[in-house]
């Protein structure tokens, strides 16, 4: 299992210094059903606008 996860979204609530993901626990979810085949069809359901 992933020790960091790196995230570049510096507007989420869970963007920590470093580009850092502080949430808990990380759900991604695919376009295309229960695959992917490339990042491009696959979302973060974790994200959450922070107010800053």
């Amino acid at each position: 299992m992933a020790q960091d996860v790196l995230c570049e979204v510096s507007n989420c609530v869970y963007y920590k210094k470093g580009n850092k993901c502080g949430a808990s626990e990380i759900y991604v979810v695919s376009h295309k059903g229960d695959e992917a085949h490339n990042s491009k069809e696959t979302d973060c359901k974790t994200f959450e606008p922070s107010d800053f």
